[in-house]
């Protein structure tokens, strides 16, 4: 486990260096890491669609369904953004063109944050009982 820890710590430390120097597609300490957000990103889905379940009555559980569709939008967002940064390859460019890929982008941005909003909203009202 100290092995594991200690060659973590020397591959972050080496992040900046190597994502200086690499080339878009391969595969350096900061792409590692950042596509080992992914496990976490998916238990915090798993997590506030179950916690929505439990709770699907009345206002809490609503705001905890809003939240946990925002954050699938953001789950999604950032898949995109890694196979951007890490293939070169933008989804929503590539399928809908520079204009439109962009105002797609912007509008998932604002339903994350639309939905995220409203369901802490929700959540808030509803504790105010």
């Amino acid at each position: 486990m100290l092995i594991s820890v200690s060659l973590l710590i020397n591959q972050g430390l080496l992040a900046q260096d190597h994502s200086i120097h690499s080339s878009p597609n391969s595969l350096g300490a900061e792409q590692i890491f950042d596509l080992l957000e992914m496990p976490f990103l998916t238990i915090a889905l798993i997590f506030s669609f179950l916690t929505a379940t439990q709770l699907k009555i009345g206002r809490l559980g609503s705001g905890m369904t809003l939240l946990a569709w925002g954050f699938v939008v953001m789950a999604l967002g950032y898949l995109h953004m890694q196979i951007a940064h890490i293939f070169g390859y933008n989804i929503f460019k590539n399928m809908f063109g520079n204009t439109f890929g962009n105002y797609i982008w912007f509008i998932a941005l604002i339903l994350t944050w639309g939905l995220s909003a409203l369901g802490f909203y929700k959540i808030y009202k509803a504790s105010k009982i």
